[in-house]
């Protein structure tokens, strides 16, 4: 029985214990030949794995023309290789690879039921895998999890309750998405294009003043200043990339300390802008504007570049060109080393073009970009909050498995 139950259902008795087979039909995935892939919509669209889901929804990025393996609209899917359990909803009839299992309740009204417990279960999935070495389940793993149901009545009420969570949850993330496009597509104006130098929209005051200065990163900035440290200095040596917010912030992080550092060491200090320098880290955006440091001064470690501006740049305004697609793609083609050790060199950051105006120009731009951060911040900690809050509620509803 589980911890919570609705008002009328407190007497109902115990929940049935089953298998998912004797709930659900199981259909494991099996992969086209990639010859048959093609992106002109002819056959059906292919759904390989976690990169064709968003949203919890599928998101095919190519067609096949040989169908294997079917799911249906409404069908669930879930992960059965590395990372194992993940689940989503199909949206789309289509073929799915061995890397996707479709699920389809026996009885069409307890297919949301089912969709909200095995969402439930994702957890035991992922603690499974980091206790063994196991990347795969294949289909008599699946069929024969456990899991225990409700009456329908029950289980409609537990469905409704979780679904409307759902849909507040998706909405805001259609909300945190659309002020992301917005920003983006703010940028792009407010920035001259390359070879350019004036932005395609400029705020009313500044649209009769001079042209941008455009030149290299190193003209406006330091690169990876060096500092003497006191011997009585006291500092985080070192910060993780956890620590960077996804907007690009670094607030009083709380690094590894390693003690004293040793003279000479590259340090951060409050208001430099930090890059990471090693793939996947850069290439999945991370840089930051360090803001309110811990005894106001930080130390980077080798994960990081550091740009520190100078009289004719703001940091906020640096940021803003460093935080873009087009540094991170320019980057990304200056990397050296091979496999995991790709590493951003110290010249790209330097000769990066950076386009300036004047610094009240500058402010008036930081200011609107950094507005536009702050609701974004907001919106995605008004959706981390609900996510939290809808698994307590599961935690809740659902009865905890013996070997839990």
């Amino acid at each position: 029985m589980p911890k919570l139950r609705f008002p009328e259902f407190r007497g109902a008795g115990e929940w049935e214990e089953k298998t998912l087979s004797n709930v659900a039909t199981v259909v494991m995935g099996s992969s086209p030949k990639s010859e048959f892939y093609n992106e002109n919509h002819d056959g059906l669209p292919l759904l390989q794995g976690n990169a064709d889901i968003k949203n919890r929804l599928s998101v095919p990025r190519i067609f096949t023309s040989e169908i294997t393996k079917e799911c249906q609209v409404g069908d669930i899917l879930m992960s059965v290789r590395a990372p194992v359990g993940s689940v989503a909803k199909s949206i789309h009839h289509a073929c799915i690879g061995r890397g996707i299992a479709a699920i389809h309740s026996r009885k069409p009204d307890s297919q949301e039921f089912l969709y909200q417990w095995l969402l439930s279960y994702e957890a035991r999935w992922v603690n499974i895998s980091q206790g063994g070495t196991f990347d795969a389940i294949n289909s008599d793993d699946l069929k024969e999890v456990g899991l225990t149901t409700p009456f329908p009545a029950e289980q409609q009420k537990i469905a409704d309750c979780l679904s409307s969570l759902d849909e507040l949850i998706a909405a805001l993330a259609r909300r945190v998405d659309a002020l992301k496009t917005h920003k983006k597509g703010l940028m792009q104006q407010l920035f001259p294009r390359e070879g350019e130098t004036q932005p395609r929209l400029r705020f009313p005051k500044f649209r009769a003043a001079k042209e941008w200065e455009v030149g290299p990163l190193n003209h406006f900035a330091q690169i990876n200043p060096r500092r003497e440290v006191r011997a009585d200095d006291v500092a985080v040596s070192f910060v993780p990339m956890n620590a960077v917010s996804e907007n690009g912030y670094l607030a009083s992080p709380q690094g590894r300390n390693y003690g004293l550092v040793k003279k000479g060491f590259t340090a951060f200090q409050d208001s430099d802008v930090i890059v990471a320098k090693i793939t996947p880290c850069f290439e999945n955006g991370k840089a930051a504007l360090v803001t309110k440091l811990i005894n106001g001064i930080g130390f980077g470690s080798t994960e990081f570049h550091v740009v520190r501006a100078n009289n004719l740049c703001l940091p906020e305004f640096m940021f803003a060109q460093i935080y873009s697609d087009q540094f991170r793609q320019l980057g990304k083609a200056s990397m050296t080393g091979s496999g995991g050790q790709q590493r951003v060199p110290t010249a790209f950051v330097e000769n990066y073009l950076l386009s300036v105006p004047s610094l009240t120009e500058q402010q008036r731009t930081a200011d609107c970009l950094t507005s536009l951060d702050t609701f974004i911040t907001a919106a995605t900690q008004e959706l981390e909050i609900l996510k939290t809050h809808k698994k307590g509620l599961m935690q809740q509803l659902f009865p905890r498995l013996t070997n839990d």
